[in-house]
């Protein structure tokens, strides 16, 4: 799945064409995704504008000017690709239609927005702007790591007494929304400590010390346009490439990267998911 990063690319990538424009035309070629779209979505997406495009955790959220906004969630394999860009920032020419292109956006400054998805496991709907964050996809989500609410304080308070894996707690997005796999691999080899650490018993003063540690991991990784693996792409068609800057991930077998460490990275896997690690520095 995209993490926090990768939408937050795509994000970055559509905003200049979306925000202020309008939907000219809204194209939805298939009744659902991985749920059924809303009803009469078409209808409700043609002819609004889009006040602003903002993302909580790893959703998409266009804020339109009838009071609704648009829920967008990539999936597996989900792409927001755009061409006809007024600003040249994109390919020009739209591209032939292709098999996968579910919903097609062409907005009122000639930008054509088109969500493609091969896999079907991305999803959208429509739902209040007001109170959005009732919706059952973001009602339970914690606070964003790169805002204020994620605290050092918070995030000790909310560690503190759990026994479950470090790594396992921060992938609960009740602690902290966006943090996926990839990214939580990389912070814990920065914090040097082992993703099979007990949250709980872990000192306060490195938990307090993990804050810093993601929001520079994800700062670096959005600057860097995300990872590119598997099918993310952004949304000029461009590949990330922070993927060449992991420490850990992807890394079994090869040398610990921390000076003075003559370790190897090890892969093991937690609640069905690989977590890269090394042994001997990661504590």
């Amino acid at each position: 799945m995209p993490e926090l990063p990768e939408v937050e690319t795509v994000r970055r990538g559509l905003a200049p064409v979306m925000e202020g424009a309008r939907i000219a035309r809204a194209l939805i070629n298939r009744p659902d995704l991985r749920w059924p779209f809303p009803p009469e979505m078409s209808a409700r997406l043609t002819g609004a504008k889009v006040e602003r495009l903002r993302r909580r955790s790893k959703y998409l959220l266009a804020d339109l000017d009838r009071g609704e906004s648009l829920l967008i969630h990539l999936g597996m394999s989900g792409r927001m690709l755009v061409s006809g860009d007024p600003l040249g920032r994109f390919v020009h020419a739209h591209p032939a239609a292709e098999k996968h292109d579910h919903v097609v956006l062409d907005m009122d400054n000639g930008a054509r927005i088109t969500f493609n998805d091969p896999r079907r496991f991305g999803a959208m709907d429509l739902l209040p702007t007001t109170g959005a964050e009732a919706h059952p996809l973001l009602a339970k989500l914690g606070p964003e790591p790169l805002g204020n609410e994620f605290s050092q304080s918070h995030l000790v308070e909310a560690l503190r007494g759990r026994n479950t894996p470090i790594k396992s707690a921060l992938l609960d997005q009740r602690i902290v929304a966006g943090l996926g796999n990839i990214y939580v691999c990389e912070a814990l080899f920065r914090a040097g400590i082992a993703p099979t650490r007990k949250a709980g018993r872990i000192a306060e003063a490195r938990v307090a010390g993990l804050v810093p540690i993601i929001r520079d991991v994800l700062s670096e990784a959005i600057d860097a346009g995300g990872s590119s693996l598997r099918d993310f792409r952004q949304a000029d068609g461009e590949l990330g490439y922070f993927q060449h800057s992991f420490d850990v991930y992807g890394r079994e077998g090869d040398a610990c990267r921390r000076e003075g460490c003559d370790g190897q990275i090890r892969r093991i896997v937690q609640a069905g998911r690989s977590s890269f690690y090394c042994r001997q520095c990661q504590r």
